[in-house]
């Protein structure tokens, strides 16, 4: 197991940068365990130690890349409703678990599962950002939003 630990900075001059690099380290990585603290100085942080293993790349996995939508992706009626309801979720499981709404799934990765819309759990390993840490934990929720949405 390895350790790493990572600044998210909140001003809006670096938020966008940290949030990437966040997000790049875990669709590049199965993390384990996670700890965070909201550090107080000037301007204020989040610190996260991430326990993780280097995902190992098959073959299959290099011909097979995950699936991801673009940012700008535009979205039918269905797919806002869908995307509303993730997001909320989201924000409620955040707020339960005393984190970060990001840990629980970045925007981008909430866009990708409305445009895709996985039918069964196992299918959101086909989104880009999910890995088994995610699914064991969030998978049957976000399927359920699919299912009543």
């Amino acid at each position: 197991m390895k350790v790493k630990v990572l600044k998210v900075r909140l001003s809006d001059d670096f938020i966008e940068h940290d949030q990437k690099v966040l997000d790049r380290f875990l669709g590049e990585n199965n993390v384990l365990q996670f700890e965070s603290a909201f550090v107080k100085d000037d301007e204020g942080y989040w610190s996260v130690i991430l326990y993780y293993e280097e995902l190992k790349m098959t073959v299959n996995d290099s011909k097979t890349p995950k699936y991801s939508a673009e940012n700008d992706a535009e979205l039918n009626a269905d797919e806002i409703k869908i995307l509303d309801s993730l997001k909320l979720w989201r924000t409620e499981k955040a707020k339960d678990q005393n984190l970060p709404v990001y840990f629980i799934a970045t925007n981008k990765e909430l866009l990708s599962i409305a445009k895709y819309k996985p039918v069964k759990k196992e299918e959101l390993l086909d989104i880009k950002g999910f890995g088994k840490h995610k699914i064991e934990n969030y998978g049957e929720e976000i399927i359920e939003i699919l299912e009543s949405v």
